[in-house]
């Protein structure tokens, strides 16, 4: 039976034009993108999830309640207007969806690839209890991939006229992309300087090609460039061009550089041969993978080796399905929670299982063995106590029960800190004991640091977090820039 849907749509989106079925929910199961079987996709580099034809994108997005106080819209960092373009793309209207995706989110091709729908807007989707949740993630993907694909192009308004005001983006990142998106929009003219070859930070040096592939943060670069951002790359504030000739010469500053200085675990043999950090593992693969210089992140071959990995975020998740790629005997992942209370993304641990990693659970390092050469980890098994302040479950310790793994490579993956540029402290840019940047949401300008005229967002500001959660900042300290130019 069909019925009127009351929809409820935002002041300048177009009433919808068709009749909702309520039910379909009931009638028509959760179905994801087919993803390539694993013995195909570990001898490649390629995404591994395909695309929806626009049958099943309708057919899927059709199976939205579009609630009343859409949870999933409040669980999402950018809070994406995700019952609307649901809504768009169940009646066909594929441009007016890509339209509305950009209006909350620089990078919806990126953000439908790799954000923890599980954990984020699925999460929270209604339907997620028994009837499984809508694909939210899926369909994002589809509007931007389908939309380009059609000819649609994001571009600028037709009234808009340059203000003749400069900002400098430090941090070609997810949150300097967000940033300087708003403000070419807002008729500010965005410069963009990044020390690596090519923009995207960790989205195209850190994140493996099979969960995104590098042509898709290329392409946003050209999108970006013909909105008028003007990227100056392979160049490096405090090096190539000190950070007073960027208060001299723009109107303001944007920082958001990221965090790149991983964390130790504080334990013997961290030092050994066959010990590996996490992101000059990952940034060393890509190099090679796409043909660039390997610079300063050699490639690190462990074909044949027995890998450990020691961690259980998203970033772990990235080491042991490459090192399955790369030929490796056996990977297994260490973690010293258990699966429940795993910070990573439920799905990328069920396809790192799928591809063959052991996870063991409960285990906290406390040595790596070995003279010269790593050739194991001690551990001691632990089981979750109290809550902290953050509601996460510690680790105890339990009495008598350690044990030796074997592994001959060592992979440590425990995240990441702010290692801040010697330059931020003599600019009076103040940083609280973390070393991250202070630059509160709160006030007339919106994430302004201790300097006036300087902005900050992103892990810089926040700590290792999402990608979404950076793109947020940028676009939000975007709008405390325009209100500090009086635009």
């Amino acid at each position: 039976m069909k019925e009127a849907h009351p929809k409820k749509h935002r002041p300048g989106l177009p009433a919808p034009t068709d009749v909702h079925d309520d039910f379909q929910f009931l009638k028509l199961p959760r179905e994801d993108p087919k993803i390539t079987e694993v013995p195909v996709r570990i001898q490649s580099w390629e995404e591994i999830y395909g695309h929806y034809d626009k049958t099943t994108a309708a057919a899927q997005s059709g199976r939205c309640l579009d609630c009343g106080n859409p949870y999933c819209e409040w669980k999402c960092p950018v809070h994406n207007y995700i019952p609307a373009w649901l809504r768009l793309v169940e009646e066909g209207r594929l441009f007016e969806a890509a339209e509305l995706c950009h209006e909350t989110n620089t990078l919806p091709e990126i953000c439908g690839r790799i954000c923890p729908q599980d954990r984020l807007c699925e999460g929270a989707c209604t339907l997620n209890d028994g009837f499984g949740a809508v694909t939210i993630g899926a369909v994002e993907k589809y509007i931007f991939d389908e939309a380009f694909r059609q000819g649609w192009r994001p571009k600028l308004s037709d009234d808009l006229r340059p203000t003749g005001k400069r900002v400098a983006v430090v941090g070609a990142g997810p949150a300097g992309l967000g940033c300087a998106d708003v403000l070419a929009r807002h008729g500010v003219k965005p410069v963009v300087f990044d020390r690596y070859r090519e923009i995207g930070g960790l989205l195209t040096f850190g994140i493996p090609p099979f969960k995104l592939e590098k042509k898709i943060v290329r392409l946003r670069r050209r999108l970006l460039e013909d909105l008028g951002v003007e990227f100056v790359l392979q160049t490096e504030i405090g090096r190539d061009l000190s950070f007073a000739s960027l208060r001299r010469d723009f109107d303001a500053v944007f920082l958001g550089m990221g965090v790149y200085t991983y964390m130790r675990g504080g334990f013997p043999g961290e030092d050994l041969e066959g010990v590996y950090e996490s992101l000059p593992y990952l940034i060393g693969n890509i190099n090679r993978v796409e043909g660039y210089p390997s610079g300063e992140f050699p490639y690190i071959d462990l074909r044949g080796r027995k890998v450990l990995v020691l961690g259980g975020g998203d970033t772990a998740m990235d080491c042991v399905r490459t090192a399955v790629r790369r030929g490796a005997s056996e990977v297994s992942c260490l973690y010293r929670r258990d699966r429940a209370n795993m910070p990573g993304s439920m799905r990328e641990v069920r396809n790192a299982e799928a591809e063959g990693v052991q996870f063991i659970w409960n285990r906290q390092p406390l040595e790596i063995l070995g003279t010269r050469q790593a050739h194991a980890v001690r551990v001691v098994r632990t089981r979750l106590g109290e809550a902290d302040t953050r509601a996460r479950l510690q680790p105890e310790i339990v009495a008598g029960s350690e044990e030796v793994l074997e592994g001959d490579a060592v992979i440590i993956a425990f995240g990441f800190r702010p290692s801040p540029s010697a330059w931020l402290a003599e600019s009076g840019i103040s940083k609280d004991t973390w070393g991250r940047v202070l630059a509160p949401e709160e006030g007339a300008y919106p994430l302004q640091t201790t300097r006036t005229g300087v902005f900050a967002g992103g892990d810089m500001v926040r700590g290792a977090d999402l990608v979404v959660s950076a793109v947020y900042d940028g676009r939000r300290a975007a709008q405390g820039i325009l209100g500090y130019l009086g635009v």
